[in-house]
Parts: C-alpha cells; structure tokens; sequence
C-alpha cells in the first residue's frame, strides 16, 4: 500500500452498550448538492460521536480533481480503518434554472476500480490495491476481517448490472476474484449473515437471454465450499433494499432505495421467509424537532427528509436523517434517531437537532468504527 496525504481534519443519547473503554463514532460521507462560487463541493467525511451527540468533520476524500464528486462507493471499517472502495466520479451540472430552484444533474467521468484506506488514528491516507473490476452500486460486507464485494455497474452509461464477486485481504493488500453470482446485479445490498456472504436484491437478472427479472432475490456465498447458492424470495420486494443492518443475529430494514423510511421497521424471519414488523417500531420519523430548528412547527409539511442511512452500535439502530424546508438550500438539519432493538417498550429516542450550513448530498451510506 502506498501513503497518501491526508486532507487537513477539522475539527441526551443513549449509554454506550459497549464497554466503559470504547468510543464507538459514525462515519458519513457527504458532499454539497450544488456547485457554489469558492467552494469545493468534493466527497469528504464527517462523523457523529453517539456519546454526546455532536458531528465533526473529519477529512476529505484524497485524489479528486476540485468540484468532483465520488459516489455510489462503499465505505466500510475494519479495526481502526475505513476503506473507500471503488465507486462512480462525477460533475455537478446545472441542467435547468428557475426562479425557484436549479436542477442538478450527474454527469459520470469514470467509474474506478481504486481502493484507499483511512486510519481514523494517525489520520492517514494509503492507497491500496485496486479492484479487479471498477464497480458501482454494488454490495459490500466484511466477513472474518476481509471484504467481499458483488455486483454492481461496471461501465459509466451501463444499464445492466454484472455478476462478478472478488475478496480484499487487508493483511495481503490482495483482491482475490470469487466465482460470478448466477444473476446480474446492480443496487444490490451485502450483509454477513449466519456465518455466510448475502448479496439482497437490487435490479437483478439472469445472465443468459431470457433475461428474467429476479430483484427479491438473493445470492448467497459459502466462504468454506467457495460456492454461490440462489435463494428466491428473500427481499419481497422488485424494489432495491435500502440497507440491511444484522443485529444480534438479525436482519433488520426499514424501506427501500425509493423510499428508505416505510413508517416502521421490519425483521426478518429466515425460516419463513418473510419480513415482519419490528413492535413498536412504528413512527412517523419526521418528527417536530425539523420544524422547530426551522422555527416553523406549524407547517411540518413544508419539511422533507431527502436521505436516511443507518448504522448499528450493540443493540441500538442509529438512524441519521436529513432535512430540508422547500426552497431552502442554505441549511441541513441533521436529526438522529435511535431505536433499541432489545426493548420491550419506549424503544426510540430523538436526539437533539443539528444545523449545517448548505443542502448536502449523501454520498455511501455510513459505517461504525469502535475507538478504544
């Protein structure tokens, strides 16, 4: 791996479930929705400190050109280190002007195949081994401290997914290519699960020509046979999962990449097969506390969540919202809310409010790392 320069840094929730010693901290990746005189609006990371509610910037992503934004990547931790793999380069375009908002397209550049390392401790950037195959949109998962990854879209104007898989070794600095899933796969999910790789929905098909539409499908990998088996029906869904979060052995999901808040949160039954409602989880998750930082609790209505990504620390779903009033792009109001999963009653909590200055986009959805 070669060494990077590391980005200058910049600088009541529920008890930790972990040990006294353990600092368990979110990592997001974000970047501003429109361009803006003397701004840069790249890809950079912030985190959120669970203990006392407070976000802080952490560093921007290494490499890319000013105003060019990565997404579609993962982000995902080992130990101390979150790695940001592969992923879609783009150029914010203004398409179309009103007096009341702009339009604001992607324009892809590249889709890459590189892979690069940050150490939340020393804050160091390395460059590690690339991908095989440049991907987007794909799943990720880290099982037995290496990271597999699935699927996904391989060229800029691609509108079929591919079924390629490879695994990273850390300790090689090594992707070593897997057998091909039997299905194409784009905005597929990866979770480990039971002790195997689950690569869920996505807009999914098989590879001969009869191109049939398997999107509540899963692949699933035996690490220990090297096989991939299909598994019809895990999903329900022809819409791509949003996330999928294991907790405590359990699968946890609460919507899909249109609508990534149904109004509660589902479990799944492996054995039946099936998603359930998680009880008590029902809740109209924008809550009052957007409209009273906006000063506007009378109209709720005129304040929209525009992303949602989740991440798991014990037993706790931490959910981080984004907000925004119509016609306000100065300020994000960021809202945190937290579901025990282990409670028998009372089990969300909403954390106090935070405003940002500017609309920020999110970039790959979250990933937890445990500082000590």
């Amino acid at each position: 791996m070669g060494s990077l320069p590391s980005p200058s840094s910049h600088s009541t929730p529920p008890s930790s479930p972990e040990n006294s010693t353990s600092r368990p901290q979110i990592y997001v990746s974000v970047c501003f929705r429109e361009p803006a005189p003397n701004v840069n609006i790249s890809t950079w990371i912030d985190s959120f400190n669970p203990c006392n509610n407070t976000w802080s910037r952490v560093t921007s992503i290494p490499g890319l050109e000013e105003n060019l934004v990565l997404k579609d990547f993962a982000m995902i931790s080992i130990g101390d280190n979150i790695y940001i793999i592969g992923g879609r380069l783009c150029k914010k375009e203004i398409a179309h002007v009103t007096d009341e908002s702009a339009d604001i397209v992607d324009m892809n550049i590249q889709v890459r195949s590189t892979v690069l390392c940050y150490n939340v401790i020393s804050e160091q950037w390395t460059e590690c081994a690339p991908l095989h195959v440049p991907r987007y949109t794909f799943a990720c998962t880290v099982y037995d401290n290496k990271i597999y990854v699935a699927g996904g879209q391989s060229t800029r104007d691609s509108t079929r997914g591919i079924s390629s898989a490879e695994v990273y070794d850390p300790s090689l600095d090594m992707w070593t290519c897997l057998p091909n899933m039997s299905t194409l796969r784009y905005k597929c999910v990866g979770v480990t699960w039971q002790g195997k790789i689950h690569i869920v929905g996505g807009f999914a098909e098989r590879g001969d020509l009869d191109r049939v539409v398997l999107r509540s499908s899963a692949d699933v990998y035996d690490t220990e046979v090297g096989k991939w088996d299909h598994k019809s029906g895990m999903w329900q869904l022809d819409v791509p999962p949003n996330q999928i979060i294991p907790v405590d052995g359990k699968l946890f999901s609460s919507g899909d990449c249109l609508n990534s808040w149904k109004g509660h949160i589902e479990a799944y039954d492996g054995k039946e097969n099936i998603w359930y409602i998680v009880d008590g989880s029902q809740r109209e998750i924008l809550s009052s506390l957007a409209s009273t930082s906006y000063g506007d609790e009378e109209n709720c209505s005129s304040i929209k969540r525009f992303y949602l990504t989740v991440a798991s620390i014990g037993t706790y779903l931490y959910f981080l919202a984004a907000y925004r009033k119509a016609g306000d792009s100065s300020r994000t109001i960021w809202i945190v809310h937290v579901f025990d999963t282990s409670a028998s009653g009372d089990a969300w909590k909403g954390l106090e409010p935070m405003v940002l200055d500017g609309e920020r986009e999110l970039c790959s959805h979250c990933c937890v790392v445990q500082l000590s």
